[in-house]
């Protein structure tokens, strides 16, 4: 059966070729997050700076969980990724709970995604509320995604791999979340609202 994936559009020439996992050299390839470092910056990291952490987290994932077809269309997402930083606190959450929607659609009677679900969505509530001075507030984000938010994510995607249409769902998914990151990035003021789509 032939690859449902369009071709992807040819990357730049002197541009590593696509890989999984981390590298320690453009010579061994990049995956896709030090490949948006690499347009972005020009350093070769899987951590831009340019990129939401959260955001940054879900493309390794996804990059190192699909084969080589769906690898080389989730390519052009590069440059999108490497100014895709969406200014405000509850774009993590929202884009964790986003994951977590995605695969309660596949799973819808999974309790355990349920509750993930809803310690998003607490998440954002208290951030929404929340009057805490920014160095406290980035504290305390930082301690949410290493630990709740992170194994929310895992989860979702340990759910969404297991399909026999995983590849397909996974490149659509970040195809979705990078539109949104990047549209959030080039207008501030808009928060985001839409559900990623699968």
């Amino acid at each position: 059966m032939p690859t449902p994936w369009p071709p992807p559009a040819p990357p730049p020439d002197d541009l590593p070729g696509p890989g999984r996992f981390t590298h320690l050299h453009p010579d061994s390839g990049a995956c896709l997050m030090e490949t948006a470092s690499l347009l972005a910056t020009g350093r070769f990291t899987d951590s831009p700076p340019g990129t939401h952490p959260v955001l940054a987290a879900l493309a390794r994932v996804i990059n190192d969980s699909v084969d080589d077809a769906a690898r080389a269309a989730l390519r052009p997402l590069a440059a999108d990724l490497a100014h895709a930083y969406p200014p405000g606190r509850t774009y993590g959450p929202w884009l964790i709970g986003g994951l977590l929607d995605a695969a309660q659609r596949a799973r819808p009677r999974s309790r355990r995604l349920r509750r993930r679900r809803s310690a998003c969505r607490r998440r954002i509530a208290r951030i929404t509320r929340s009057r805490v001075p920014a160095p406290l507030a980035r504290a305390a984000d930082a301690l949410w995604w290493r630990g709740p938010g992170h194994h929310h994510l895992e989860h979702a995607l340990r759910v969404l791999v297991a399909f026999p249409d995983a590849d397909q769902r996974l490149v659509l998914l970040l195809t979705d979340a990078v539109a949104h990151a990047a549209a959030a990035t080039r207008s501030p003021s808009s928060e985001p609202a839409l559900p990623l789509t699968l």
